[in-house]
Formats: C-alpha cells, structure tokens, sequence
C-alpha cells in the first residue's frame, strides 16, 4: 500500500491566466501537470511557498483596483 499524497487543493481550481497559477491552491501550471510525479519531499518543499504566493496574488490584485 502507498501513502497518500499530500495537496494543498481546496477544489477551488481555477487559473489565473495573466499569473499562470490556481488561485485555490496558488500551485502553478507546471506544479499541478508535475504533482502525482514528484516526490514527497518536492510536494513538501513547496508548501511552505504557497502562503506567500496567496499574499502577493491577493496584494497585486488590491493594488490593480
């Protein structure tokens, strides 16, 4: 048996066409076509980039008002 993988989808998928990425999870196109293909680590490795991601999407997009 394996182990589940881990994601940060929140099934809110749709995509920033002007960013390239999911403004549910903030993963990008590459990530999302990659993620069943990484490993454990790469998966975990991005995690803590998310956050970040989301607070400069949401910024950017309060500054284009």
């Amino acid at each position: 048996m394996t182990d589940p993988i881990w994601s940060p989808c929140k099934r809110v998928c749709v995509v920033d066409p002007n960013q390239a990425i999911c403004v549910g999870c903030f993963r990008t196109l590459e990530e999302l076509g990659r993620w069943t293909l990484m490993s454990q680590a790469e998966r975990l490795a991005i995690k803590p980039e998310l956050k970040a991601r989301e607070a400069a999407y949401r910024e950017a997009r309060k500054s284009a008002r």
